[in-house]
């Protein structure tokens, strides 16, 4: 449990997230996540990094481990420790796919919710399951976030729309507008991943960090700043209490 890399061959890492039974990543998993990518994309010998969940999993990833934060709140001392700690960890986390040195292909099986979303938003290429679903149930969480990622994915206006209704886009959806390169069975889901981060791996390994530099270089919307910008919304909603009203029936109703 929790997260690890390994070298199937030769100039390619995969790094694996492990927290059952949803991934939803406590705040330490956040950090872990973001150094094993950092380590990974500082490896002169890796020119493409896979970041993918346990094949046994039941999707990528559910985002921040909520229980961690009910749990500080109830206790005596209460604060916002997690709640802090979930926002530097997932900023620290994206960053590190954004800023990878080399191209990140992430691998997405069933849910990618949540922070998932910051994730692959961030990743270079995206190859999915054909089970995949990718949303920001932040609303019904009591938070706000990763609408930065979410609209690297899909139009404006989908975004919108998917973030205030809380509801999910497949992986036949976002393949339809250009963001996921391909959808395949889901036990096909790393082979895919490995194809093509093969392919990117036989570029010269110094290009294709100058490459990665090149096109993070070009974008148009500043992802740190803008993700940081709503984070400070989240924070509002917390000193507020609106976030504890919400985030207190997270769950009620579910089988």
């Amino acid at each position: 449990m929790g997260v690890s890399t390994s070298s199937p061959e030769k100039g390619i890492a995969v790094v694996t997230v492990d927290f059952p039974p949803v991934n939803a990543l406590p705040v330490q998993g956040w950090y872990d996540l973001a150094d094993a990518v950092r380590a990974a994309g500082r490896d002169p010998d890796v020119s493409c990094v896979i970041l993918t969940a346990a094949e046994d999993g039941r999707g990528f990833c559910a985002g921040v481990d909520i229980k961690e934060m009910q749990r500080e709140t109830a206790s005596p001392e209460g604060g916002h420790r997690a709640l802090i700690g979930a926002n530097r960890g997932c900023y620290e986390a994206f960053s590190a796919v954004y800023r990878c040195e080399v191209p990140v292909v992430a691998a997405v099986g069933g849910f990618c919710l949540g922070g998932g979303i910051g994730l692959v938003g961030n990743a270079d290429a995206i190859v999915a399951a054909d089970d995949a679903t990718f949303g920001l149930p932040e609303l019904d969480r009591g938070a706000l976030g990763a609408a930065t990622h979410l609209a690297r994915l899909v139009p404006q206006h989908l975004m919108r729309a998917l973030f205030y209704t809380s509801r999910t886009a497949t992986a036949a959806e976002l393949h339809a507008h250009g963001s996921v390169w391909q959808v395949v069975p889901r036990a096909g889901l790393r082979a895919a991943a490995l194809d093509l981060a093969r392919e990117i791996a036989r570029k010269d390994g110094y290009l294709i960090r100058l490459a990665k530099s090149a096109l993070n270089g070009i974008d148009p919307v500043d992802v740190h700043r803008s993700y940081r910008f709503e984070q400070g919304f989240t924070f509002e909603a917390n000193l507020s209490g609106v976030a504890d009203r919400v985030r207190d029936t997270f769950g009620q109703g579910a089988e």
